[in-house]
């Protein structure tokens, strides 16, 4: 059962999830409250995971969560589903692509689409912001946490000391990951 369940709700991920990796994840935010798959701070794992490994992010996250609930079968699921309705929609393309991509109707819906997948992943982006920086306290109140303090000074200091833009992105990875075991300890 879980795996049907897996299936069909990364199938809609896939077939709706417009714009790219980053507009699956208002539809993996909305299944941390529906499933108990994974928690929303296991999403911010999943979500550092898949940015730091090779290949698309929507197609890691599936990978990621399939996994994560219902191991390896579970991921074979979830990416197969997030990956079919795009294959679909490309064969039907190609078969159709003399007419298609002339038809203004088609150009309209596209250009009416994309201020949706723009609040999609700007959505995506504010949910991750309260997941990643803010904490929530035992009786449910949101507070600020140290991932704040953190933010504003690595800032302050790129914009302030030039010879720092020019580093490597990797050094700015390794200084939040040991910011956060020094901050948890």
């Amino acid at each position: 059962m879980i795996y049907l369940q897996l299936f069909i709700e990364f199938f809609k991920t896939g077939l709706f999830a417009l714009g790219g990796g980053l507009a699956t994840l208002p539809f993996l935010m909305e299944l941390t409250k529906r499933y108990d798959w994974f928690t929303k701070a296991q999403l911010t794992d999943m979500i550092a995971v898949s940015e730091s490994t090779p290949g698309p992010i929507g197609v890691n996250m599936a990978t990621y969560a399939g996994f994560h609930t219902a191991g390896i079968p579970g991921a074979v699921t979830a990416t197969m589903a997030l990956v079919l309705p795009s294959i679909l929609i490309i064969v039907l393309i190609a078969k159709f692509l003399s007419g298609f991509s002339e038809n203004r109707i088609v150009q309209a819906v596209f250009y009416g689409i994309r201020p949706a997948v723009a609040a999609l992943i700007a959505s995506a982006v504010f949910g991750l912001f309260k997941t990643s920086l803010l904490l929530y306290t035992e009786s449910g109140t949101l507070t600020p946490a140290w991932g704040i303090i953190l933010l504003a000074l690595v800032t302050f200091v790129l914009l302030n000391i030039p010879r720092l833009k020019k580093l490597h992105p990797i050094i700015f990875l390794i200084f939040g990951a040991v910011m956060g075991i020094l901050f948890r300890l």
